[in-house]
């Protein structure tokens, strides 16, 4: 839900890490005066300044460093494969970008101020639309960011965008939130996100990858989560995830292992109303 991670981007203690939510949160940035009422705003790549354009290269290099051995098939593949997704040319044009996301899995990319509140948020991805943060943190958050910026949402989730099995559990996630939040259950489901979408990993021909955004966008996170012997590795579940506690403000100390893609799509499809009875009975 393009939250902010640690290292790459760690949120403000009041910070409700299941979406992008400025509900709660009057002094965080972002131009939300000219947003259409969906919260979207146009990207204007002409603004960028050169500084900033130098900036985004430094991020992007020091990730594609990085990620060749890190990351899953499906992430690399997009990176290396489309050049719609050549970062090295500079600070994508989401229009550009969208031509072949669309073709490629029917989503395209919205601009946004910064943080959203929830039914905006997961409006957007139910109807396929992935928010992306239109502004670049600046040098002095090179290593470490309040909140999410372009950098985070871009290189950390689009790329699996273009995936077909995981684009469209992003639809179902985005459907079953606003169901959740009128259940009750929304903060039990945001674990899931949070250990999947931004904190996911993937076992890959026997090797444990990385397909999460706060990973893949983190070096710090990145080269943790997959070798340092400190944080645990279980395998996937979908209880598990929604029973653990997320950690907003440092590196995690359990991460979640999927099988396949198509795991976490079957494990997602079933009606999730009997979960949330007994974790608030549990609670």
């Amino acid at each position: 839900m393009n939250t902010a991670t640690h290292q790459d981007a760690a949120p403000p203690a009041d910070f409700d890490i299941s979406h992008k939510t400025r509900e709660g949160n009057p002094g965080l940035r972002g131009n939300y005066s000219r947003m259409a009422a969906d919260y979207t705003v146009a990207q204007s790549v002409s603004d960028y300044t050169a500084e900033q354009q130098a900036r985004w290269l430094r991020l992007v290099e020091r990730q594609m460093a990085l990620i060749p051995s890190r990351a899953c098939k499906e992430f690399l593949d997009a990176i290396n494969g489309l050049t719609a997704l050549d970062m090295r040319r500079g600070i994508p044009n989401f229009a550009d970008v969208n031509v072949a996301l669309k073709a490629a899995t029917n989503w395209t990319l919205v601009g946004v101020p910064g943080l959203l509140p929830d039914d905006v948020f997961f409006t957007h991805l139910a109807n396929r639309r992935f928010p992306v943060t239109v502004w670049l943190r600046e040098e002095s958050e090179f290593d470490y960011i309040v909140e999410p910026d372009l950098f985070h949402d871009f290189f950390g989730h689009v790329p699996m965008l273009f995936t077909p099995i995981y684009a469209d559990h992003l639809q179902a996630y985005g459907e079953g939130a606003l169901k959740a939040k009128r259940l009750g259950g929304l903060d039990w489901l945001a674990r899931l996100y949070w250990y999947t979408i931004e904190f996911g990993l993937i076992r890959e021909s026997g090797a444990v990858k990385a397909y999460g955004a706060g990973i893949l966008s983190s070096p710090k996170e990145l080269i943790y989560a997959l070798e340092s012997s400190a944080p645990q590795h279980v395998p996937f579940d979908v209880m598990h995830s929604m029973r653990t506690p997320v950690l907003i403000d440092d590196v995690q100390s359990i991460y979640f292992i999927l099988e396949s893609f198509q795991q976490l799509r079957d494990d997602t499809a079933p009606d999730f109303t009997p979960h949330y009875e007994i974790l608030k009975q549990e609670s």
